[in-house]
């Protein structure tokens, strides 16, 4: 494979940066800059986060950038899997808004309506989601069915042309901020593990729901409990067929671990933790001399070459046949195992002073790495856990029977 761009890729890169640099706000992207959605910032709700990345959200569509890899008749650019990489290298290159408040509706609930979903479903959903006008959840994971989601137990008992939704979900991200929720629920109670389940689409307003946000040891509170108590569902709102939810759930999954670029951020990362240390007494000198930890951010910076590599062979299965395959589940488990120790080398470096923010406002990055070493704690769950992912490559790719 050449890994360099064609005449036509290097035009498309010198697209999407000379937009960045002319749409994103003033001193974005520099270490100083203190604004919406920037761990160090000034103190904002959750809803003033949420509203700024609608408004990003829709300055994205405006300018042809938002659904980037979605077919074009249903709003999106039509981008190959290389240009999508290609995309994510520069967004992460210029620090662009994180939209993880989005990206439930942009990178879940889109693609699988566009493969599952009926036509007054795309025509109802699709264009609200590319332009941020509505928020989404995913109300899959439960108390009792995390990783084993199979083991779900809240039902959906189908009454006419209604599905009627009793039980609990949680770690469901932004509920609180949503207007609709991707929901697996079990019709079929007799049904065990992957059979009986239906994939439906819930109004967060519907009578019946209660939320409960769970803080976080970050301070935020981005996850909730969800309950649904005889939630009434119109049955225009399941997604394929009545009892063969999983089907859609697996799509689902597999866009949500088969991302080539979701590791792009951490060659920033990386390149911070550089000048952090560069910058960090340590001694006589500074961190970087070190020739420990000289030695780690050489290694980080061969895994992350590495973690590139892996990115470019799963585009290229992707382009070849659709879909992801285990390579996916590699990335996964690599760039979110890569992602905590990179956070755990910041602190290495800051030391005691690490521990805790500094509280001078104009302290370059102050609290930046202590909210991040927090965060990347779940890097390895969310998405799937590292344990479930190595499953997947023992089976798929080592054909390993199942334990």
């Amino acid at each position: 494979m050449d890994l360099h761009d064609s005449p036509e890729e290097g035009r498309f890169r010198d697209e999407i940066r000379s937009w960045l640099r002319e749409n994103l706000p003033e001193g974005w992207g520099t270490p100083a800059y203190r604004g919406p959605g920037e761990p160090g910032g000034e103190p904002e709700t959750g809803e003033e986060r949420v509203a700024f990345g609608r408004a990003w959200q829709r300055r994205l569509y405006d300018g042809g950038w938002a659904g980037l890899s979605w077919p074009r008749e249903f709003g999106g650019r039509g981008a190959g899997v290389i240009e999508s990489m290609i995309y994510g290298q520069e967004y992460a290159r210029a620090r662009g808004p994180n939209l993880i408040q989005l990206s439930v509706g942009t990178a879940l609930v889109g693609p699988t309506l566009i493969h599952h979903g009926t036509d007054a479903q795309k025509a109802r959903f699709l264009e609200p989601i590319l332009k941020g006008d509505e928020v989404w959840c995913q109300g899959f994971s439960e108390p009792g069915a995390g990783s084993d989601l199979a083991n779900l137990r809240t039902r959906g008992d189908v009454e006419g042309d209604e599905i009627v939704v009793t039980g609990q979900k949680i770690w469901t991200s932004f509920a609180q901020h949503s207007q609709w929720c991707i929901l697996i629920v079990r019709t079929d109670p007799d049904s065990q593990r992957h059979k009986g389940l239906t994939f439906v689409l819930v109004d967060m307003k519907s009578p019946g729901i209660t939320i409960r946000p769970l803080v976080e040891m970050t301070g935020e509170a981005w996850f909730n409990e969800v309950f649904f108590d005889g939630v009434r569902v119109p049955v225009e709102n399941v997604v394929g067929e009545i009892g063969r939810g999983w089907d859609v759930v697996m799509t689902t999954l597999n866009v949500e671990r088969g991302s080539a670029s979701a590791h792009e951020g951490l060659a920033v990362q990386l390149g911070r933790l550089v000048e952090l240390a560069r910058r960090t007494p340590r001694g006589d000198g500074v961190a970087a001399d070190d020739p420990v930890i000289r030695q780690k951010l050489a290694q980080y910076a061969s895994e992350l070459m590495i973690l590139r590599m892996t990115g470019y062979r799963n585009a290229s299965r992707l382009a070849r046949h659709g879909q992801p395959g285990p390579e996916g589940s590699i990335l996964k488990i690599f760039w979110s195992e890569l992602d905590q120790r990179i956070h755990d080398t910041a602190l290495e470096i800051l030391g005691a002073a690490g521990l805790v923010p500094s509280g001078d406002p104009a302290a370059v990055e102050d609290g930046f790495w202590q909210h991040e070493l927090l965060w990347s704690r779940a890097a390895t769950i969310y998405a799937g856990t590292s344990e479930i992912q190595r499953n997947i490559v023992a089976q798929r790719a080592l054909g390993m029977p199942r334990g």
